[in-house]
């Protein structure tokens, strides 16, 4: 099974919806984890928005990137352009992705929204892309 990191700043919005999508839609297909380049805590309209759309990420904590091992991971997603901040053995894994979108900490509720529903679409792709990576590799 892949191991994909989702990597942000904090680790309190964006990579932390990212995580609760991948862990739904990648189920049985991905690993997942998400941290940040510091931890803080799961941004509470976070855990709103996803709960509106029935994916409960209010058990999921925020944990800083130097807690994890890099080897572990094929896949490292960044979230908020952070990846310029990542140390060089992340950014150089199988698959590196800099997905630069919006923060919406201290934005609106429907920033919020737009901002999620961004990442659902990402992580579908993803999903798939990875899936069909391993299939290769197996088949």
């Amino acid at each position: 099974m892949k191991g994909v990191m989702f990597a942000c700043t904090k680790n309190s919005c964006r990579s932390q919806m990212a995580e609760g999508f991948a862990r739904q839609l990648g189920e049985g297909k991905i690993d997942v984890t998400s941290a940040g380049l510091e931890a803080s805590r799961v941004h509470p309209t976070a855990i709103k928005v996803m709960s509106e759309i029935g994916i409960d990420i209010s058990d999921q904590t925020s944990k800083p990137l130097s807690k994890f091992e890099p080897e572990n991971y094929d896949a490292v997603i960044s979230l908020c352009g952070c990846g310029v901040n990542l140390p060089e053995e992340w950014v150089v894994r199988e698959v590196f992705q800099d997905w630069q979108l919006d923060d919406p900490d201290g934005q609106s509720l429907e920033t919020f929204r737009r901002v999620r529903d961004e990442i659902k679409e990402r992580v579908e792709e993803l999903v798939r892309t990875l899936s069909t990576k391993r299939a290769n590799l197996t088949g």
